[in-house]
C-alpha cells in the first residue's frame, strides 16, 4: 500500500503527486543501463516522489520524480553543482548516478527524474515531519557539527544565486547586503516576480498582513544587511535529509539539496534552527522550545565553525524571518500550480504570518532573548 505524505499540517492521506510506478521506475532506470525488480519503498516528503527500487542484480536507487515546472534540468543541474564542490570539500554527500549518455539527469513526460545510489547509512528519520524534533540532543549535537562542516566547505563555491525557482531557501525577499537597510522593497519584487504568487494571493491584503507581521523583525534586520557575507547553505536541514551511522550519533551523509541557495551562514543554521528547534505543528503544548536540543545543535556546530559577533545577530535577526520566501513560494505552489485552496491558506495565515507573529509573543521573544544568550 503507498502511504501518504507529510502536508502543511502534518501527515495526510492524499498525495500531491502520484506515487512512482513500476513500469515508470523500469523506462527511466534503464536510461542509466540499469534492471529493474520492484519498488520496495515510497517516500511521504512533499512536492515530488520518490522510492527506493531494487534492481535485478540485488542492488537499489533512490529515484526521485519531480514536476518540471518545479525542477528541470537546469534547476537540477544547480542542486548537483554544489553538492559536488561540498563533495570534494570531503563532506559526506550523495551525487546522482549518470545516465548512460552522462547526464545526471532524466526528462520524460514532463517530468524530471533523478537516480541516486542507496545510501550506506540509516534512514531513522524517515517518517518525521521536517519541523519533528532530533531523536536525542547527541543527534542534534551531531547535525550541528555536521552543518558547521557544509558552511565551511561551501567557502569559494561562488556560483549565483538561483534566482526564482519555486520552494528553495532564499534571501531574495529580505534583501541583500547591497539592498540597504530599507530592502529596497525587496519583497514586494520578489513576490511579482515569483512563480504563482501573485496569482494565489489576490483577493489578500497581503501588503499589509505581511508588512505589520513582518515589520518589527526587519526593523532588526535593517542595520545588519550591510554585514551579510554571501554564503551557499542546504536550505532544509533537519534529521530526515540527514542518514546515521546505524543506531549512533553520527551523521552518515548528507542529502537532498533541492532548496539550496546562496543565501549567508547565518540566514542557513536560522533555517536550521526554525526547522527543529520549535514544536510548530502543536504549539499549544506547554514547552514548544526544544531548548536542550537547540544548546546541544549550536554547541556541535561551534566546534566546527565559530560565529563572529555580527554572525550571530544575523542569526537573531533571520531566525523570525528566514522562512519567508519558502512560504509565500508555498502559497504560490499550493495555490497555483496544485490549486488546493485549502492548504495555501494554511500557507499563508498559519506558516508565513503565523511563524512571524509567534516570534513576537512572549515564547519567541523568549528564544531570541535565549539566542542572544547562548550563541
Amino acid at each position: 500500500m503507498t502511504p501518504g505524505q507529510f502536508g502543511v499540517l502534518g501527515h495526510q492521506d492524499r498525495r500531491d503527486w502520484p506515487p512512482l510506478a513500476a513500469d515508470e521506475a523500469r523506462a527511466v532506470l534503464g536510461r542509466y543501463g540499469l534492471e529493474t525488480e520492484d519498488i520496495l519503498w515510497h517516500g511521504q516528503r512533499p512536492f515530488s516522489a520518490t522510492g527506493l527500487v531494487r534492481l535485478v542484480s540485488g542492488g537499489r536507487v533512490f529515484l526521485k520524480r519531480h514536476d518540471r515546472r518545479l525542477r528541470d534540468m537546469a534547476a537540477l543541474a544547480e542542486e548537483q553543482d554544489f553538492a559536488a564542490w561540498l563533495a570534494r570539500q570531503g563532506v559526506p554527500v550523495t551525487l546522482p548516478l549518470r545516465t548512460r549518455d552522462g547526464t545526471r539527469a532524466v526528462e520524460r513526460d514532463g517530468w524530471s527524474y533523478e537516480a541516486y545510489p542507496a545510501i550506506e547509512g540509516a534512514d531513522r528519520y524517515r517518517d518525521v515531519h521536517s519541523w519533528g524534533a532530533y531523536a536525542s540532543e547527541e543527534d542534534a549535537r551531531a547535525a550541528g557539527a555536521m552543518l558547521g562542516r557544509v558552511h565551511q566547505a561551501a567557502r569559494g563555491y561562488d556560483a549565483p544565486a538561483r534566482g526564482h525557482r519555486p520552494l528553495i531557501s532564499t534571501l531574495g525577499p529580505l534583501g541583500g547586503p547591497t539592498d540597504g537597510a530599507s530592502g529596497n522593497g525587496a519583497l514586494r519584487d520578489w513576490a511579482a516576480a515569483e512563480p504563482g504568487v501573485l496569482a494565489a494571493l489576490q483577493g489578500k491584503n497581503w501588503h499589509e498582513d505581511v508588512a505589520r507581521a513582518l515589520q518589527p523583525h526587519e526593523a532588526r534586520l535593517a542595520p545588519l544587511r550591510a554585514a551579510i557575507e554571501p554564503l551557499w547553505g542546504h536550505g532544509d536541514w533537519h534529521g530526515s535529509n540527514l542518514f546515521w551511522d546505524g543506531a549512533a550519533p553520527r551523521v552518515a551523509a548528507v542529502m537532498d539539496f533541492g532548496m539550496a541557495d546562496r543565501s549567508c551562514a547565518p540566514f542557513d543554521l536560522a533555517v536550521a534552527i526554525e526547522r527543529h528547534a520549535v514544536a510548530w505543528l502543536d504549539l499549544t503544548t506547554p514547552h514548544p522550545v526544544r531548548f536542550s536540543q537547540l544548546a546541544a545543535f549550536l554547541d556541535g556546530y561551534r566546534t566546527v565553525r565559530a560565529l563572529s559577533a555580527v554572525e550571530k545577530s544575523l542569526v537573531i535577526a533571520f531566525l523570525p524571518l528566514c522562512h519567508v520566501g519558502f512560504a509565500l513560494s508555498e502559497v504560490g505552489y499550493y495555490g497555483t500550480l496544485l490549486g488546493d485552496t485549502a492548504s495555501a491558506a494554511v500557507a499563508y495565515d498559519s506558516y508565513l504570518l503565523g511563524h512571524a507573529r509567534w516570534f513576537e509573543a512572549d515564547e519567541g521573544q523568549n528564544l531570541l532573548d535565549w539566542l542572544a544568550r547562548h550563541l
